[in-house]
């Protein structure tokens, strides 16, 4: 058995009817030379099986949670469980034409679905009638089982990477129940050890408190950035429905890195930067208006470990997003500049912080308290929106020897907030993920056409090609339709 940590049991307790905290993990395959290769084509059953002789490299989705008596501390996984892979493992069909407008479609509706608690926090669909031999393989797992990193990880694990000698087994061993009086004295011992710990955490917070106190009034320029709990209403922010919508959109990261070298920001800027761009064309477009900077939620990893395939090591930086400057050169600076100062405020307050406090959550009121806040957050005062960055395999990987042709991947709606936008990086390709709620958009792909239209701003103004390079191994894009 192994306890879910701070950040963990928060992103359980946070899981509310309308907001769902799965994540989304979707590998687009090109079966074209595994058909060539082998008697018969690529199909489920394949896929199935590749999931079945490795489920001993994933143990994560071996994992099923166990609740403490008295909701005593915070939950359990018991490791090595049983699967049923005729449950976890499943097909759908996208509809015709079958292609990237149709299957996120078919994504978003999987996504407007809780896991089963019950089980294993995970799915795979394996979904079929797409064009061009492709299919598309889409995962459902619970944040709390795994962070981008470790999900990076995981993916990696399930993939045949270049040099990589598969390592797979069909027999593994299966998990042995706690009894009630192993699980209460457990957790009374976590909790003495966590009350031992409580002061100097207490301590840690208020020094740093201080420390970024003193770092603010020091500071200058403040005036064009969002500040803490004042952040705008916008039309993304209300009470988030149910039913999800999910866009995609590869772009060719030669772009992302030629704009960004050329600019002299890091990478992570110019994701920020775009993102700013994207979104001011959608306020100004639902709103009539971006007049105020929005503030994005931008979580950071706090252990990079490439061996690490579970749990939530994260901490979020609160980033300014310039979306009220018309001129993108400047609010690609003042990006750049607010994630410096996002950066070092997360560094004054400690990069752990977050997590260790989320230790102390009360689990008899914490999912009552989220519930409550989930069905009345009309206005996040936190944050406005979530941006990620992730960076994929760098080498082309197969599943089940067929090629990998594109990844992506998308994390959880917050209270108050219905946009998520995440960028997966793979091998050549930047893959744009949104996930959203159905009352948001008129169409989904309105905020992945704004995306690509804030890189290719940035770059016309940086007196680059405008132009952005097609990405060839990736599906046809699919723009938005005109109301």
């Amino acid at each position: 058995m192994k306890r879910l940590n701070g950040m963990d049991a928060m992103l359980l307790y946070s899981e509310t009817p309308n907001l769902h905290t799965h994540t989304l993990k979707v590998a687009i395959i090109d079966a074209t030379s595994y058909d060539i290769d082998h008697d018969s084509p690529y199909s489920f059953e394949v896929f199935r099986r590749t999931i079945a002789r490795r489920l001993h490299l994933l143990e994560p989705l071996r994992y099923r949670l166990i609740d403490i008596p008295l909701r005593f501390h915070h939950p359990m996984w018991l490791e090595n469980c049983d699967i049923d892979l005729d449950y976890h493992v499943r097909t759908v069909s996208v509809p015709a034409p079958g292609g990237r407008r149709e299957l996120d479609e078919v994504i978003g509706r999987i996504a407007s679905t809780p896991l089963d608690r019950s089980r294993p926090l995970w799915e795979f669909y394996f979904a079929e009638g797409m064009p061009d031999n492709r299919y598309a393989l889409i995962g459902k797992v619970h944040h709390t089982l795994a962070d981008g990193v470790a999900s990076a990880n995981l993916l990696a694990r399930l993939m045949d990477l270049a040099g990589a000698a598969p390592d797979e087994r069909d027999h593994y061993t299966t998990c042995e129940p706690p009894t009630r009086s192993q699980l209460l004295a457990e957790a009374s011992r976590d909790h003495l050890q966590k009350a031992v710990e409580f002061p100097g955490l207490v301590s840690q917070a208020v020094r740093g408190a201080v420390r970024v106190r003193r770092r603010t009034r020091d500071q200058r320029g403040g005036d064009e950035m969002a500040k803490m709990f004042r952040t705008p209403p916008t039309f993304l922010n209300h009470v988030v429905s149910p039913a999800r919508t999910f866009a995609t959109a590869p772009v060719s990261l030669a772009d992302l890195k030629e704009t960004a070298k050329h600019l002299g920001v890091t990478f992570n800027d110019l994701v920020l930067s775009v993102a700013a761009g994207g979104l001011r064309e959608l306020l100004l477009r639902y709103d009539g208006r971006a007049d105020r900077p929005l503030l994005a939620s931008v979580p950071v990893a706090t252990d990079r470990s490439p061996d690490r395939v579970t749990g939530n090591e994260i901490s979020g930086l609160a980033v300014s997003l310039p979306v009220h400057i018309d001129d993108p050169l400047r609010r690609v600076r003042l990006t750049a500049l607010a994630t410096k100062r996002a950066k070092e405020v997360h560094d004054l307050m400690g990069p752990r912080l977050q997590g260790r406090m989320m230790e102390y959550l009360p689990p008899p009121v914490a999912p009552s308290a989220f519930r409550w806040q989930a069905q009345h957050a009309a206005h996040n005062r936190i944050m406005n929106v979530a941006v990620s960055s992730v960076p994929g395999p760098r080498e082309r990987g197969h599943i089940g020897g067929a090629d990998v042709t594109e990844i992506y991947s998308v994390g959880v709606l917050s209270a108050g907030s219905a946009f998520n936008m995440t960028v997966w990086s793979y091998v050549d390709q930047v893959d744009i993920s949104v996930l959203s709620d159905d009352q948001t958009f008129d169409d989904i792909h309105e905020a992945t056409d704004a995306m690509l239209h804030g890189l290719a701003e940035i770059r016309r103004a940086a007196g680059l090609p405008a132009e952005l390079r097609p990405v060839d191994t990736a599906m046809a894009p699919a723009t938005a339709v005109a109301p």
